[in-house]
């Protein structure tokens, strides 16, 4: 009798410890868990706000509420993460701000080897960054580009080595340990694959090529731009065969794209429009006019969109929809909004 109350004690313990365990995992990892960063290009500097999934927390600058005077960085273009890191790509700093991403403390700053730095993705311990170099129509006209693609040791927070690219480099995408580039000034999709650190063969695309998504082995790249004609390029990557998504001349300078849930949605102007990733034509129909003057950021996640203003004159905005069109929220941000970046 005494060993089995003894048992019964023992094992009442246990498991209490392992609710309470439990309970814990479920616990924020950080004041800026459970929620999204925005950010802000700006004009001398870039900042990151951040609001919480149920939109009831914000914050405007989350990055100087966390490290004081320090200063993020000028033209803050993109954010990867990686395990507890946020990785801040500050092109006019040529600099790499890391911080952890539930606290957005500052760890350390990546400071050689980037030159115009736009876009990163992770594979095994080590960041792939896209550089501008020579992000000019001029260079890429005559064929004087050496734009490449940066290798941070992660482990490190160090500038490793980098893969040249003898073409402008622009927004990247990671499938199957081969890096895929947009270049908007040529007609073509990079190829870069990680092993051999070379470039495979290109897939013709047409010019302008930008926003570049990827799901279900087809990579999906929206042409447009202000003035040029608009379109979706679809390269299966198993073959590099393309298809396209059609666009009518109403629909001329689309902005920005981004996949949800087999569904493409799509800018032109203040407007968003969606279109299923079968489509062979796109949608005249728009889901929400915003109020947006200048749409500058862009993206569709988890049964929401959300839709950048991008002022340099004065704070943007942040707008905040349902896939209904409905708005949920109007946010006021930095200057120059221009991407969201999900915590969770």
């Amino acid at each position: 009798m005494k060993f089995s109350k003894l048992f019964l004690i023992a094992l009442s313990a246990t498991l209490f410890v392992s609710c309470s365990n439990d309970d814990n995992d479920d616990a924020p990892k950080g004041v800026y868990d459970n929620g999204f960063f925005i950010l802000n290009e700006g004009t001398t500097q870039g900042t990151v706000s951040f609001s919480s999934n149920d939109l009831t927390s914000f914050t405007k600058d989350v990055y100087s509420t966390a490290n004081g005077n320090d200063l993020l960085g000028k033209f803050a273009q993109n954010i990867f993460f990686s395990g507890d890191n946020a990785y801040i790509i500050s092109g006019g700093a040529n600099n790499i701000t890391v911080v952890n991403r539930y606290t957005f403390k500052l760890i350390t700053k990546i400071e050689t080897g980037l030159k115009n730095p736009r876009y990163g993705v992770v594979k095994d311990g080590k960041a792939y960054v896209t550089n501008a170099n020579t992000y000019s129509y001029e260079n890429a006209a005559t064929g004087d580009t050496d734009d490449y693609v940066a290798v941070i040791n992660l482990a490190t927070n160090t500038f490793e080595s980098k893969i040249d690219l003898n073409a402008t480099a622009n927004r990247v995408v990671l499938k199957d340990a081969k890096l895929y580039i947009t270049d908007s000034y040529n007609d073509k999709l990079l190829i870069v694959d990680i092993a051999t650190k070379k470039l495979d063969a290109p897939v013709q695309i047409g010019f302008n090529g930008d926003c570049i998504e990827e799901e279900d082995g087809i990579l999906y790249i929206l042409k447009g731009g202000f003035g040029n004609a608009s379109e979706i390029v679809k390269v299966k990557i198993a073959d590099k065969t393309t298809t396209k998504i059609t666009f009518p001349e109403s629909l001329s300078g689309a902005g920005f794209m981004d996949l949800e849930d087999n569904k493409i949605y799509y800018t032109v102007g203040s407007s968003v429009y969606t279109v299923n990733t079968s489509a062979t034509t796109a949608s005249t129909t728009a889901i929400v006019t915003t109020p947006a003057t200048y749409v500058y950021g862009f993206a569709v996640n988890d049964g929401r969109i959300y839709v950048g203003q991008g002022s340099f004159s004065t704070d943007g905005k942040a707008y905040i929809y349902n896939l209904a069109g409905t708005l949920e929220k109007e946010l006021t941000t930095g200057l120059g909004t221009n991407g969201f970046y999900f915590n969770d």
